[in-house]
């Protein structure tokens, strides 16, 4: 199973796969992580990459004392699917 990194200063948790990079972007705003991008090469589309990386990002923020937030539009969905 390919690792998910996590790029600090980048913002943004990252995966390579069959070598096309997928990665979610993220700001801490008001004490909470905020998915603000979620980019998944069409190459590699349709494998629960991005759910795996929203999710590493969420993991993350709550490990860190952090509410979770999303303004991309699939973080949105994935948060209410999660509750």
């Amino acid at each position: 199973m390919d690792v998910i990194k996590h790029d600090e200063a980048q913002c943004r948790f990252e995966i390579i796969v069959d070598g096309y990079t997928a990665y979610v972007k993220y700001r801490i705003v008001d004490h909470s992580l905020d998915v603000v991008s979620t980019v998944v090469p069409r190459e590699i589309g349709g494998r629960g990459i991005a759910a795996r990386l929203v999710e590493e990002a969420y993991r993350y923020a709550e490990a860190s004392g952090y509410g979770c937030k999303a303004t991309c539009s699939y973080a949105v969905a994935w948060l209410q699917r999660a509750k």
